[in-house]
């Protein structure tokens, strides 16, 4: 193992000598395109975002080089005042919290240092995950060291702003009076407030990769999902089932140097894994009615938005083609689909409309819902609508019936 880094360096080594996850991303990206991606890091570890062109002419699957565009400034999001959208959306920028609703953004935390907001059930409450710098100290290869950390702590805060956030858990570790720390990441509520689902290596770092991990809203308690990995490079995107039965995740895999993240179905009354997508599938996002998911669909030049059957990870429908689009979530009517567009540097939140009935749905034109925004791309959107202002479903045949194994178990 290599000599682990000088004290206070930014990036500590693991405590014990295990290996933490690292966060690798494709080669392929320009160096433009890589400042964007380190933003996005691990959320974005198993494909690769879209590059940036630059130079003059055709730039790739950017489209026309020119210059990277400036973002509206960190407390500013700009609405076209025509999207007038359904509901409210949930997303970061610049390290904060941001709610939108209407033709209106709303800054909701504003310590820069907030990210990965997930709704409540009843939308009374966002969790997020807030980052405190810290120094720690901790003996390795035998030797106390001293080190810079970053300590995530889940957080609640309420969604009309009122009150003050507060502490659900604490990514930090004690021991023989060193300090040490671990990852609380993408935190997913299950829809009877419960459980939240996490990526994490908590709560002992020393004996976990950064995978799915379960935590009991009531007593705290961190259990690991028991989830197959890939080369030890963990999980990411953990999404519920609308019925709370169903538990999607990406399990992180490379061919080479080429990422190759692979949506997983995991059971949590049976604790199995299934396989739902070939490689090359993450940000998994389920309709209402559970019959299917949206996904980021990855490829060696970027990203594209496409929809997913729920029952055997078939692609359905591909919603762009520009390789720029990433991170789709459903509208809880069924009728659109918003996702993050990159544009010369600049994330900003899009929607695309849907007519009819899946899956021969009639695609409608791609709207910009936010202008300039500069959009934290690590942060996955979110959307609610309230219960009563959503139609009832139509009740399922059994074709559509969904059996939580459908497909052959995997082995770790």
């Amino acid at each position: 193992m290599a000599d682990p880094p000088a004290p206070s360096s930014d990036q500590p080594a693991p405590p014990s000598g295990r290996a933490r996850l690292a966060v690798p991303v494709a080669p392929a990206l320009s160096a433009i395109g890589l400042v964007i991606v380190a933003a996005a890091s691990y959320v974005l570890i198993g494909g690769s975002l879209p590059t940036i062109a630059t130079g003059g002419g055709p730039g790739g699957p950017g489209g026309p080089g020119g210059p990277v565009r400036t973002a509206t400034p960190s407390n500013v999001v700009v609405v076209d005042p025509r999207t007038r959208i359904p509901g409210t959306l949930l997303y970061a920028k610049a390290g904060n919290i941001w709610v939108q609703s209407g033709e209106q953004a709303r800054q909701l935390t504003d310590s820069g240092r907030d990210s990965m907001p997930a709704w409540s059930p009843d939308g009374a409450t966002v969790y997020y995950v807030h980052t405190d710098p810290s120094t720690g100290t901790w003996v390795t290869l035998g030797q106390l060291r001293t080190y810079n950390l970053q300590i995530p702590t889940l957080m609640t805060v309420a969604a009309d702003g009122s009150g003050q956030p507060q502490r659900v858990l604490k990514g930090q570790i004690k021991s023989s009076g060193n300090t040490w720390s671990y990852f609380i990441r993408e935190p997913a509520i299950s829809p009877d407030g419960r459980t939240a689902a996490l990526i994490s290596d908590g709560p002992d770092p020393t004996r976990s990769d950064i995978v799915l991990k379960l935590l009991n809203l009531g007593t705290k308690k961190l259990t690991d999902a028991g989830a197959p990995e890939s080369q030890g490079l963990g999980h990411q995107d953990p999404a519920w089932s609308p019925d709370g039965k169903l538990l999607l995740y990406v399990k992180n895999a490379r061919e080479g140097t080429r990422g190759t993240p692979q949506i997983m179905r995991y059971n949590p009354a049976t604790g199995r894994s299934t396989v739902l997508t070939t490689g090359g599938y993450m940000t998994p996002s389920w309709s209402r009615d559970g019959r299917f998911i949206a996904a980021t669909k990855t490829n060696s030049f970027g990203t594209d938005v496409v929809i997913l059957d729920a029952r055997n990870g078939t692609e359905l429908l591909k919603l762009t083609n520009d390789e720029l689009s990433f991170s789709p979530v459903w509208s809880p009517l069924m009728d659109s689909v918003a996702y993050f567009k990159l544009d010369h540097g600049v994330v900003d939140l899009w929607l695309i409309p849907l007519s009819g009935t899946g899956p021969n749905w009639t695609v409608g034109q791609p709207i910009a819902l936010t202008v300039s925004a500069g959009l934290d791309a690590q942060s996955r959107p979110q959307w609610f609508i309230p219960a009563d202002q959503l139609p009832a479903l139509p009740t399922p045949t059994p074709a559509l019936t969904l059996s939580p194994d459908a497909s052959p178990s995997t082995s770790p």
